[in-house]
């Protein structure tokens, strides 16, 4: 029977076998590099745990990681596994009275902040600890997110933390086989589980290039530098790039292959890194971060499938339910159930309910989509974010990719807002690509019209100076809501 490896002996390993090459380099905001092989990570992690267990943290505890994507975060990720610690990122910028909230529910012995940068950096000096090789944390992390009322929900996998070698297959093989170690770009935030999942591709052997903060311009001169072979990104990150001035001129030879997820991208901006790259090397998923299974399909499918998010991936099943839990017709909507035999399963803290399952193991996020003949998923929204607007159902994704496309809009956001004669009205909030000439509220209601049903066309348009997206790209719908009257 094949030996359990948990993360403290796969670090070993590793410093062992590969003594020389550089594993992760960290870029900071003013482009500054800080760079690391694996003997000084093994090192300097064992000396951090060591320090991190003369404050009280030991094996099973949570440690709470506040850091931005910087050596400090990878650090004490790896010293937390070194100890049998479960890290738990969470976002360094939230308020106090958030944050308080947050360290409250994660409940452990010790947290890491913005302020603790300085003593981790101390911690080089002091002498290597004796510590165990064997010891495994029985979770492999947490990830910080939020329920329904907006009360902390942070989210823990309940799988131990073991080496699987199982994990270290990129997703691109389920097409095409890449060379390896991959040379990976960490455009996410790491408190976000799409950023912090890359350190488990860095314990199967590949690289790491972690950017402290997402910047279009310095993301393409760090793929040109460093040969970066594939990234991660939203499609917001994705379209900031595209819309650069020279993308066109720049070289991105390197990339074997991109993966892009949080929301379905606009089919212009498929064509358009369909250009830069190839079909063949872009890869959309459908996730989240309870990780109940994953949907998976390459560009090239794509094309015949346009707007799907895919079939399920390594034996991930999908059902489409009614609210009554029947299974609904081929091409309706309804809620998507997902079935993994890999999922490792989850557990949240704080308030938050536990997802809605069936009795046979599929649950729901309470994201709405359907199913093609062909068994490919197409996500149309959350439920939580529906409009419903004069009876009818506007799911805000649809109204937002019809109207990216117009020449004038750089980002923009729809919600329902509270009407006397609808009930809620469809509002789109719009950034413009130039604010010294901004598209009317006539402009955008037309340009809607031609592309959607009148019922999804928005009745009112707003223009903000910037999106109010956070560092992972994301927005919080019902905070957009909430400052404007709900």
């Amino acid at each position: 029977m094949d030996t359990v490896v948990g993360f403290a002996r796969r670090i070993r390993q590793l410093a062992q076998e590969c003594p020389d090459d550089v594993v992760v380099r960290h870029i900071g905001l003013d482009g500054s590099e800080t760079a690391f092989t694996w003997p000084e990570l093994d090192a300097r992690a064992s000396r951090l745990a060591g320090a991190l267990a003369a404050r009280g943290l030991g094996v099973g505890d949570r440690l709470g990681l506040g850091f931005r994507n910087s050596p400090q975060f990878t650090l004490a990720a790896l010293a937390a596994w070194k100890l049998g610690a479960t890290p738990v990122p969470m976002r360094w910028d939230l308020p106090e009275w958030e944050l308080t909230r947050v360290r409250e529910t994660i409940a452990a012995p010790v947290h890491l902040g913005p302020g603790d940068v300085g003593w981790v950096d101390a911690t080089a000096s002091e002498p290597l600890p004796e510590l165990s090789d064997d010891v495994v944390s029985p979770m492999v992390n947490g990830i910080c997110s939020s329920g329904s009322t907006g009360t902390p929900k942070v989210i823990l996998s309940r799988r131990p933390a073991t080496y699987d070698p199982a994990s270290a297959v990129p997703f691109i093989a389920t097409w095409n086989p890449v060379p390896l170690p991959q040379t990976i770009l960490v455009l996410a935030p790491m408190y976000h589980a799409n950023g912090f999942s890359t350190l488990f591709s860095l314990l199967g052997g590949d690289r790491l290039v972690v950017m402290e903060k997402f910047d279009a311009a310095r993301v393409v001169d760090v793929i040109e530098r460093h040969r970066i072979s594939t990234f991660t990104a939203t499609p917001t990150m994705l379209q900031r790039i595209a819309d650069l001035p020279d993308i066109g001129q720049r070289d991105l030879s390197a990339l074997q292959w991109i993966l892009q997820g949080a929301a379905p991208m606009p089919p212009s901006l498929v064509h358009r890194w369909g250009e830069l790259i190839g079909y063949e090397r872009i890869v959309m998923a459908y996730g989240m971060t309870e990780g109940l299974g994953l949907t998976t399909l390459r560009g090239d499918e794509w094309l015949t499938h346009q707007g799907s998010v895919g079939r399920g991936f390594r034996e991930t099943e999908i059902r489409i339910l009614d609210d009554d839990g029947r299974d609904v017709p081929v091409g309706e909507i309804g809620e998507i159930y997902l079935r993994s035999p890999s999922s490792g399963g989850y557990e949240y803290l704080g308030q938050a309910a536990r997802l809605r399952g069936t009795a046979d193991g599929f649950q729901t996020a309470g994201d709405a989509g359907y199913l093609d003949a062909d068994g490919y998923l197409y996500l149309v929204d959350r439920r939580a974010d529906l409009i419903v607007t004069g009876g009818a159902n506007v799911f805000p994704a649809e109204v937002e990719v019809a109207l990216i496309d117009h020449p004038k809009i750089a980002d923009v956001v729809v919600i329902g807002l509270r009407d006397p004669e609808w009930g809620r009205r469809v509002h789109a909030v719009v950034e413009p690509t130039d604010p010294a000439d901004p598209p009317t509220t006539a402009e955008v209601i037309a340009y809607a019209k031609s592309r959607l049903a009148p019922y999804k066309v928005p009745k009112t348009v707003e223009l903000v100076d910037a999106m109010p997206r956070s560092a992972a790209t994301k927005i919080n719908r019902r905070t957009l809501v909430e400052s404007r009257g709900g």
